[in-house]
C-alpha cells in the first residue's frame, strides 16, 4: 500500500492515474541496476562565485544567510513550467537546479557555505522509477559529492535543511524571501518596518546583493557577450523569414528567435516583443497574434538567455518591405539621435539620470520639429511638466546582467539617482510611441512606434556597444535586412 502524504497525493511521487503495480514487476524493477558517476570537475568560474559569497558575508558579520532557489511552479495540474533558478541564488552558488538552499553562517573568519540540494534518487527506494521527480523520469541527479567537486561548495542533503534552520536566532538571520514557502516558515526573523524608517532586515539582504551585482567582472561581461552574440544570430534568423511583399504571423517570428534562444542558449530572457504595424506603440505587446504587412513597420524587442543565465536585451525596428518611407525616417532618425547622445554620453561617473535627460532632450527637440510638442522644448523638459512623454511613457534604460532588469533592488542613490562606474551594463533605448487613437497627431503618424535598444558596457574609455553586431543607421538597417533576405533561412547550427 502506497504512503499518503499531507496533500492528499502519494509520498513516492506518482499521480492518481498512475498504475497500481504488481508485486511482480516491482520486484523486478529493483534489480540489476549499474551504479554510474557522473564526469564533474570544478566549474572554472567557482572562483567568482566564491569572491561574491565573500564581499556579501563581509557586509553581514556575525549573521546568518539564507538564500532559496525556489522550486518547479505547477503549469497546469500536474505538469510544470520549466525551471528557472532565483537570480539571487544562481549568482552566488552557480547551481541551477531546484530545491536548493545556501545558508552562510558565522564563523570565526567570516562565513561558512552549505549548498542543501535534493541528492540523486537511491536504488533503496522506489522514488528512481515511480516518482515524477525520479531519475528515470528526468534524468540522473547530482550526488552531494559531485556537486560538492562541481562548485567548489559544501552540500548537504536538503532533508537536514529544517534541523540546521532550527537553531537559528531569528534576530541574527536574514532570508531573501519569497522563493520558498518552507523556508520563510522555518526561519522567521524580525522583518517588519523598522522604527529609524530604514528597510526591513531582510529587505537589506536584497539590496546588498543587487548593489554587488552593479559591477560586472570579466567572466560575467563574457556571458553577456555571449548572449548578445546569440541574440545577433536571432535577429539574423527572423530577418531571413520576414517576407518584403506578404504578411506573415507575428508568432512565426517570435518562434524563429526562440529556436535560437533555445539552440545557443537556455532560454528567452523575457516573453519577446513582435509588433507588426501599431502593435508597436505597445510598449509590453507579447500577445503576438497580429501579422506584419508591407508599408508598415516591425518592432522586435528580443534577447537570448546565455546557459548560465546571462541575458541580452535588444530592440530594432524593420521596415517590412525593405524601405523606410520619408516619414517613418523622420522619426527613427530622432530616436537613433536620442540614442547616439546617450550612448556618447556615457562613461565612470556620468549621473543615471543625467543619461536620461540627455536622451530625453533629443526627443523632445525632435517633437518640437514635428509640430507636436504644445509647449517649448525647455518648458517640456521641466519637472513640473515633461509633456513630452506621452509620446515616450519610459526611461533611457536599465541595468542588465542575470536579469533583465538587473539589480532592481539597489538604493536610488546606487543606482536611478547614483553615478555609472566601470564595469556597469545598461541598455539604452529611447523609443517614440504614437498611438492609433491619438488625436494630438497627425493621422499619418498613428500608429508607428520606434524604439532602438542596445546593450552597453561602461568602461575607463566610455561607453562600449556589445550589440554593435547589430545595425541602427536608418540606412544601414535596411542594406543589413536586405542582406540577410538574400542569404535566406537557415537552421541554428
Amino acid at each position: 500500500m502506497t504512503e499518503e502524504r499531507t496533500d492528499g497525493k502519494p509520498a513516492d511521487g506518482t499521480e492518481s492515474h498512475d498504475p497500481d503495480f504488481p508485486p511482480a514487476f516491482l520486484s523486478f524493477m529493483r534489480q540489476g541496476w549499474r551504479d554510474t558517476g557522473l564526469p564533474v570537475g570544478p566549474r572554472p568560474e567557482v572562483p567568482n562565485y566564491a569572491k561574491r559569497r565573500a564581499e556579501l558575508s563581509a557586509a553581514f558579520p556575525g549573521e546568518t544567510l539564507v538564500f532559496p532557489t525556489g522550486g518547479e511552479k505547477v503549469r497546469a495540474n500536474d505538469t510544470e513550467y520549466r525551471f528557472r533558478p532565483g537570480s539571487d541564488f544562481a549568482y552566488l552558488t552557480g547551481d541551477y537546479d531546484p530545491d536548493g538552499v545556501l545558508v552562510l553562517r558565522p564563523d570565526g573568519s567570516g562565513h561558512d557555505a552549505t549548498l542543501y540540494m535534493r541528492p540523486r534518487s537511491s536504488r533503496e527506494t522506489d522514488e528512481f522509477f515511480r516518482s515524477r521527480h525520479g531519475e528515470l523520469w528526468v534524468g540522473r541527479r547530482h550526488t552531494l559529492a559531485e556537486k560538492s567537486t562541481e562548485l567548489g561548495l559544501p552540500t548537504a542533503d536538503l532533508a537536514e535543511l529544517e534541523a540546521a534552520l532550527g537553531d537559528l536566532a531569528p534576530a541574527r538571520t536574514r532570508v531573501l524571501r519569497g522563493f520558498d514557502a518552507a523556508v520563510d516558515a522555518a526561519v522567521r526573523p524580525y522583518d517588519g518596518p523598522r522604527a529609524d524608517g530604514q528597510p526591513s532586515r531582510d529587505r537589506e539582504l536584497a539590496i546588498a546583493v543587487s548593489e554587488l551585482k552593479l559591477v560586472k567582472d570579466e567572466w560575467e561581461i563574457a556571458q553577456l557577450q555571449d548572449a548578445i552574440d546569440a541574440t545577433v544570430r536571432g535577429f539574423e534568423d527572423v530577418a531571413r523569414v520576414l517576407p518584403a511583399d506578404r504578411g506573415v504571423s507575428e508568432r512565426l517570428l517570435e518562434g524563429v528567435f526562440a529556436l535560437r534562444a533555445r539552440h545557443d542558449g537556455n532560454d528567452v530572457g523575457y516573453g519577446s516583443i513582435v509588433g507588426a504595424g501599431e502593435h508597436a506603440t505597445i510598449l509590453h505587446w507579447v500577445h503576438n497574434h497580429g501579422v506584419t504587412r508591407p508599408g508598415e513597420l516591425l518592432l522586435m524587442d528580443m534577447g537570448v538567455e546565455g546557459q548560465h543565465l546571462y541575458t541580452a536585451d535588444v530592440t530594432r525596428v524593420l521596415p517590412v518591405d525593405g524601405r523606410f518611407t520619408p516619414l517613418q525616417r523622420q522619426v527613427y532618425d530622432i530616436v537613433y539621435a536620442s540614442q547616439q547622445a546617450g550612448i556618447e554620453f556615457i562613461k565612470p561617473g556620468v549621473k543615471f539620470k543625467d543619461v536620461h535627460l540627455t536622451c530625453m532632450r533629443v526627443l523632445a527637440e525632435g517633437l518640437a520639429e514635428l509640430g507636436l510638442l504644445p509647449v517649448s522644448v525647455d518648458e517640456a523638459m521641466d519637472e513640473s511638466s515633461t509633456v513630452y512623454r506621452r509620446w515616450t511613457l519610459h526611461g533611457f534604460g536599465h541595468m542588465l546582467g542575470i536579469d533583465v532588469h538587473d539589480c532592481s533592488h539597489a538604493r536610488k542613490e546606487k543606482y536611478r539617482d547614483g553615478e555609472l562606474g566601470e564595469g556597469y551594463v545598461l541598455t539604452v533605448e529611447p523609443g517614440l510611441y504614437f498611438q492609433p487613437e491619438d488625436e494630438l497627431v497627425p493621422e499619418e503618424l498613428r500608429g508607428v512606434g520606434i524604439r532602438i535598444e542596445d546593450d552597453i558596457l561602461v568602461t575607463a574609455a566610455g561607453a562600449v556597444n556589445l550589440s554593435a553586431g547589430l545595425p541602427r543607421r536608418a540606412d544601414e538597417v535596411e542594406t543589413w535586412l536586405a542582406e540577410q533576405r538574400e542569404a535566406g533561412p537557415r537552421l541554428p547550427g
